[in-house]
């Protein structure tokens, strides 16, 4: 453990602050913070948390969450530009206008969005999430947001059901072709695929298994098989690498990096407890209406 590291444990428990981490941050991020995991697992945390701080690394998005699952904590995200491509492409008056256009349809909404864009639906959902909760909804129609590519593979598994969709994307999930697949078995024929929802439907219909982070992770452990070919952020490859050095795991695409993912660094976390920056801060109005999206999301376990 660096000097860094050691720091930051210290202050943590100085300043009774919980330290939630995504799979996709870097692995020192990783092995100081009280638990990993994937949006759902650390929505949950978030909810539970005793302590007066939350200290989020992931994007913001994340962050917000926490803050709207337990408004009375204070949440700090340690890299204040850490935003999500995706839930960029989506604003609150699309919602509305899909809405409009679908009036007896549930709203549902990936928690890769803004509290504003949460406030406006009916419903929460992450990767691994996501089938379970379109199963359980009584509405018979769905309005899936924002993630095209997660909305595809919900309806592939929940037929007796209508989505529409909106056309936004995770660039470093969507960015990922077939061709790639077939070029990754070639070099590495005796590996299974496992790609993240994330991905177009031509890249899932060719891998061994479609599955959220936490999925994936473990699969890889509870698979007989030794090598695997990773489909998501490079942060799940590493991390089987570092917990499970009996399994072989290789990147799908080297282009699969998530650089808001990577724009906290062990630094900016102990700058983050040391100063109590960067606070999460939201109209209350937001709040209001995302709790209600989330929570029942968190309640759905």
């Amino acid at each position: 453990m660096t000097s860094i590291q050691e720091k930051i444990i210290a202050l943590k428990h100085k300043k009774n602050a919980l330290i939630l981490a995504h799979f996709y941050q870097t692995m020192d991020i990783q092995e100081i913070a009280d638990h990993v995991g994937d949006s759902f697992e650390l929505a949950k945390c978030a909810q539970t948390a005793q302590q007066s701080t939350i200290v989020l690394c992931g994007v913001r998005f994340m962050a917000e969450s926490a803050k709207i699952l337990n408004p009375a904590k204070t949440v700090l995200l340690p890299a204040q530009d850490a935003g999500c491509s995706m839930a960029d492409m989506i604003t609150p008056e699309q919602v509305k206008r899909l809405r409009a256009e679908h009036p007896d349809a549930a709203v549902m909404c990936y928690v890769n969005s803004s509290a504003a864009v949460k406030a406006e639906s009916d419903i929460c959902c992450t990767s691994s999430s996501a089938v379970r909760i379109a199963r359980s909804l009584p509405q018979k129609r769905i309005i899936f947001i924002p993630d095209q590519n997660l909305g595809a593979y919900v309806a592939s598994q929940v037929p007796e059901k209508e989505f529409f969709f909106f056309q936004g994307f995770c660039p470093i999930h969507h960015a990922v072709t077939p061709q790639e697949v077939m070029e990754a078995k070639k070099a590495h024929p005796k590996a299974l695929v496992l790609v993240h929802p994330e991905c177009k439907i031509e890249v899932q219909e060719r891998a061994d298994f479609v599955g959220s982070t936490a999925a994936i992770l473990n699969y890889v452990q509870n698979s007989p098989n030794k090598e695997f070919i990773i489909g998501t952020e490079v942060g799940i490859v590493q991390r089987i690498r570092k917990t499970m050095p009996q399994k072989s795991a290789y990147l799908l695409s080297d282009r699969m990096i998530c650089l808001n993912m990577k724009k906290a660094s062990i630094e900016d976390v102990l700058y983050c407890l040391k100063h109590g920056v960067y606070e999460i801060d939201l109209p209350q109005a937001e709040m209001k209406g995302a709790y209600q999206s989330l929570a029942r999301m968190v309640s759905m376990q």
